[in-house]
């Protein structure tokens, strides 16, 4: 993340930029600057998940319980200085960074290998250096800080930009993460989540102005700073020659700053006294070997802009002045003057027009067809430049602003596109079809024609109250990030396998009618790890088509409706995407929040026939005992030894709940979000004592701790469980039951509707389940039905 050696020069050659400072004090100070305004930080919730996550247990499933408490602890401890916190959240990869994640993705995985090779040969935890975050983590964080009645929100592109922006419109105190980027952006300040002290509110600040002066730079040259030192848009690799040549001719060279902090150094000293020699006089092409990735490091330079920003860098000196009276018919105001840039390829005069409102500068484009001249308008709610385009039959003009009626103060995609229109008014020889690679997230199509649907789904996607739902009707593109699973594991398949499944459903819910083996119809793009998988493509997954009791409902019904019989349709919806229509009664009768667990367990143990009676036994029993355990309680278990099985089992469930967070909101809500919460129904440690004591066969008795009222629940549990696994022809056994032959990697023939096999296996061929191979192939059947 971030500027590539930036982070490790400000530490060890810049240690000036950062300067302590006492959060409370800020507040002080801010609230004495803005008086009536509530000190705001805004937090990139991705940099602070592992600051959060102080449970010293991390392997075992996550310790959730302990986790919610500690970020309780963290929002009380800014709420008592009267600070307010906002939280942005990634909402969606975007594809020029899909490399860079496919890159991280692929080394996680030989650290989690490493993970379960140490498990296997000592039977314990590791240490803190090889801490891997528990699988669903940020999307719980979200629904945890919600709970705690803080403010927020999913983003529509890259977090950090929203972060930024939301920073800078809104006189934020600071930002609070761990990201190079904000030294980069010019906004708001940028304080350490790493550095944080919780009880002083103490933490690090670091300062791009004091930055920029040992540099020898203005802010406005840190993003071309960025771009030639190499960001996650334009590769480390694309002015690797530059750089040296850069470090080769400068003569300031420091023999504490390493070769990384001279590197640094020495692009800062070109562009301070080379490129501000010519900027303005040359094209920046001129001044830099561009080559090919010209479009690429134009969108590096115009990712940090944030709205009412320019580049130098993408203009050349303005030459002309327009007179007042041409002024007037861009501004009310007619003694403000308004400067011109000039297109260097046509010499022609571009104006920029003035904002009434905001006083900000609105930069005029000229469509190199017609020759008009496109204004850029305010929207007055966010103050955000937004793009007029001219309906060429009436002649007028009409916002490009999705949603107008939208009154969310948020940052809009349209930024985005605002730069990149400007970028092509400024340098038309980009053309048309360099701006689909220089800003492919833009030029989405969506699954899902404009309707009041998508646009509840994107409202639920910004406010963090859904999961991939948004980005599967929006771009039909989802991820999932690693999970802690063993690849020489060849008895349990990948959760990404299990569980496609339900996600398949969900397609048909979300996509629309369409029969099973059609030879065309909606496609969605996975890129979910999974041992075995390169990554080089993602796994084109089609629909599948669901059966619900009196029709498929329309997602009109199941997300608008406020007809009482709506909520019936929801909850049938949510059963038929895990295939339980059949057992809607038994499920029903269940108390929350183990309704949603006992739903889980069904849909797992008729999946997998390697889950033996002992693991539901180890499922049912940590979920009744948490109910009667504090947090101080959960704290102090101690386990005799780590099973890397257990290790595998609490991660698949915990992926679980997050696929009930996907259905539930896919339907419309029928089930209150605690209900799959994990701090209400897992807690690692807890499951793996109740699994290690299962395994050893203890009574029932013992893994309820003699709770006798507790007993009745779990028999009534483990029936509910069997009845309706029964339906499916799984009969659930204890492991002394099994075929010593049996390793549960083969498909199982059975009764189930959707059992059609799979084109990469067949019962009996003894084709393990962790060689699926990687992406590109297209999956249309339930084939992972049975493993």
């Amino acid at each position: 993340m971030g500027v590539r050696g930036l982070q490790g020069f400000v530490g060890s050659t810049c240690p000036h930029i950062c300067t302590v400072v006492n959060i409370r004090e800020l507040a002080e100070h801010h609230r004495t600057k803005y008086p009536g305004h509530t000190p705001t930080i805004v937090v990139d919730a991705m940099c602070c998940l592992r600051y959060w996550y102080t449970p010293d247990s991390w392997i075992c499933g996550g310790q959730w319980r302990e986790y919610f408490s500690a970020l309780r602890d963290f929002v009380a401890a800014f709420e008592s200085a009267g600070i307010k916190l906002i939280f942005f959240f990634d909402g969606m990869v975007e594809p020029g960074k899909r490399d860079e994640w496919v890159k991280r993705r692929l080394k996680n995985n030989r650290e989690i290998s490493k993970i379960f090779h140490y498990i296997k040969s000592k039977r314990d935890q590791p240490g803190r250096n090889m801490f891997f975050i528990p699988s669903g983590l940020a999307i719980f964080t979200r629904f945890a800080l919600k709970s705690l009645g803080q403010e927020t929100f999913c983003s529509l592109q890259e977090a950090d930009y929203e972060v930024a922006a939301y920073g800078l419109q809104h006189h934020c105190l600071g930002i609070l993460g761990e990201d190079t980027d904000y030294l980069i952006y010019d906004t708001c300040p940028y304080l350490s989540i790493g550095d944080l002290c919780l009880e002083t509110l103490e933490t690090v600040m670091l300062c791009r102005e004091t930055l920029c002066e040992s540099l020898g730079l203005h802010v406005a040259d840190l993003p071309l700073l960025a771009c030639l030192l190499g960001n996650d848009i334009t590769p480390e690799g694309m002015f690797e020659s530059f750089r040296y040549k850069c470090l080769s001719s400068y003569a300031s060279v420091k023999e504490n700053a390493g070769k990384k902090g001279n590197i640094i150094l020495a692009v800062s000293d070109y562009i301070s006294k080379v490129l501000h020699l010519y900027q303005g006089e040359k094209k920046i092409e001129e001044l830099l070997p561009l080559g090919p990735n010209k479009a690429l490091f134009y969108k590096g330079v115009t990712s940090y802009l944030l709205p009412g920003q320019t580049s130098p860098w993408l203009v050349q000196k303005p030459k002309v002045v327009i007179t007042d009276k041409q002024v007037a018919s861009l501004n009310p105001e007619p003694k403000q003057e308004v400067p011109m840039c000039v297109d260097p390829e046509s010499k022609q005069d571009v104006p920029v027009c003035t904002d009434p409102e905001s006083m900000q500068e609105v930069p005029m484009c000229t469509d190199p067809e017609s020759k008009q001249e496109i204004p850029m308008c305010t929207d007055p709610e966010s103050k955000q430049e937004i793009p007029m385009c001219t309906d060429p039959e009436s002649k007028r003009e009409a916002s490009m602003c999705p949603y107008p009626e939208d009154k969310q103060k948020l940052p809009s995609e349209t930024e985005a596109q605002l730069n990149v229109q400007v970028l092509m008014c400024m340098h038309p020889e980009i053309k048309q079809e360099d701006t689909m690679d220089l800003e492919p997230e833009i030029k989405q199509v969506t699954m899902v024609s404009e309707s009041e649907v998508l646009k509840a789904a994107r409202m639920h996607h910004v406010h963090s109250e859904s999961y991939l739902v948004y980005n599967i009707m929006s771009s039909g593109e989802i991820e999932c990030s690693n999970t802690l699973e063993d690849e020489l594991d060849q008895a349990l398949p990948s959760q990404a396998f299990i569980y496609r499944p339900v996600r398949q459903r969900v397609y048909s819910l979300l996509l629309g009618d369409w029969k099973d083996g059609a030879s065309t119809g909606p496609v969605v793009k996975e890129w979910f790890v999974y041992p075995g998988n390169s990554l080089r493509h993602p796994d084109l997954v089609r629909p599948l088509q669901m059966t619900v009791q009196g029709g498929t409902p329309s997602l009109e019904v199941l997300w608008l409706s406020q007809e009482p019989a709506a909520q019936a349709r929801r909850l049938d919806s949510l059963l038929a995407c895990f295939n339980l229509s059949s057992s809607k009664e038994e499920l029903q009768a269940i108390e929350s929040p183990l309704r949603a667990l006992c739903c889980l367990l069904i849909y797992l143990f008729v999946q997998v026939d390697t889950l033996s009676l002992e693991d539901l036994h180890a499922f049912i029993a940590q979920a009744l005992c948490l109910q009667g355990k504090s947090t101080s309680q959960l704290v102090n278990l101690q386990l005799d030894y780590i099973n890397s099985r257990a290790v595998q089992l609490g991660s698949l469930l915990v992926r679980g709940l997050t696929m009930l967070v996907l259905v539930n909101s896919a339907c419309g809500f029928p089930w209150t979000t605690s209900e799959f919460m994990p701090w209400n129904v897992f807690d690692g440690k807890l499951f793996h004592q109740k699994y290690l004591q299962s395994e050893k066969g203890y009574a029932v008795e013992v893994l309820l701790e003699q709770n006798r009222s507790w007993l009745t629940k779990f028999h009534n549990l483990k029936a509910v469980v069997c009845k309706a696994c029964s339906k499916e022809s799984r009969r659930i056994v204890g492991r002394t039951h099994w075929n010593t032959h049996y390793t549960g990697r083969l498909g199982r023939q059975g009764s189930s509707s959707h059992r059609t096999g799979s084109t990469h296996g067949h019962p009996g061929q003894g084709q393990p389940w962790r060689d699926q191979g990687s992406g590109g192939r297209q999956y249309e059947h339930d084939q992972w039905r049975r493993y």
